[in-house]
């Protein structure tokens, strides 16, 4: 081997080197690691609505980002079908209680936010259920949350989520919120919403994302919570943990 090609050789060799350990450490997960944020609202869309938060989960984001402007608010859309198919609203329940236990895990300070609207906010109210409920084989779904669970989440704020009527009519066990969620829950129900309430204007239900007096609601509780200083549920609001209509 002459030198002119051991020279090439060599520099071939280290740029190799150089690449393999840059792949190495970008690979390691300090390098890679996100931070952890203040805050993480998870939300679950409703029915019929694109992937992602939907247009309700978006505006409370927005409001709920605005009024926390020192913090990082991230973000985390359940992934579930979100279809007519209100059975697949278990694919939610799966997802959402998997992010929740790992979020808890790897972020411990990072104060989270539960959210949904209509199917979402049933899927997210199923989530802090202490119980399966009756009829439904335990098999089948995930085990209930673990109590020390409920100490990294801040609030639960659920958006024309369905009551006993509506779900009785979906075919689907009503929804129970767990004790240690009770006090930190508020369900957000639109004036004459029959999914939640006892009113007949279904138009109603298509509001909360363009009404922004709807979303304060949410966010002013869920603001209250963050910050150590829960407030009531404002006037139609419903009251933490029961909601209009149940």
């Amino acid at each position: 081997m002459n030198a002119r090609y051991l020279v090439r050789f060599l520099a071939a060799a280290f740029v190799a080197s150089c690449a393999v350990g840059a792949g190495v450490a970008s690979d390691a997960p300090m390098a890679s690691a996100e931070p952890c944020p203040d805050v993480q609202v998870v939300f679950a869309r409703g029915t019929g609505e694109d992937p992602g938060v939907g247009p309700t989960g978006q505006a409370f984001v927005d409001q709920l980002r605005a009024r926390e402007g020192g913090k990082s608010v991230d973000v985390y859309a359940v992934n579930y079908p979100a279809s007519n198919e209100w059975s697949t609203g278990l694919d939610g329940i799966r997802d959402a209680t998997t992010h929740v236990i790992s979020e808890a895990g790897s972020c411990p300070n990072t104060k989270m936010v539960l959210g949904g609207y209509s199917q979402g906010a049933a899927v997210m109210g199923f989530v802090t259920s202490a119980a399966v409920p009756d009829g439904v084989d335990p098999a089948t779904v995930p085990k209930p949350l673990s109590p020390d669970i409920a100490n990294h989440v801040a609030a639960v704020v659920l958006f024309g989520m369905p009551n006993v009527r509506a779900m009785n009519f979906l075919g689907q066990p009503p929804v129970a919120i767990g004790p240690t969620y009770q006090a930190k829950t508020i369900k957000v129900c639109a004036t004459e919403d029959p999914v939640c309430s006892d009113g007949m204007n279904f138009a109603a239900h298509d509001t909360y994302a363009d009404d922004a007096s709807i979303v304060d609601k949410g966010t002013d509780f869920a603001v209250g919570r963050l910050n150590g200083t829960p407030t009531a549920p404002a006037a139609g609001a419903g009251a933490p943990g029961t909601g209009f209509g149940n």
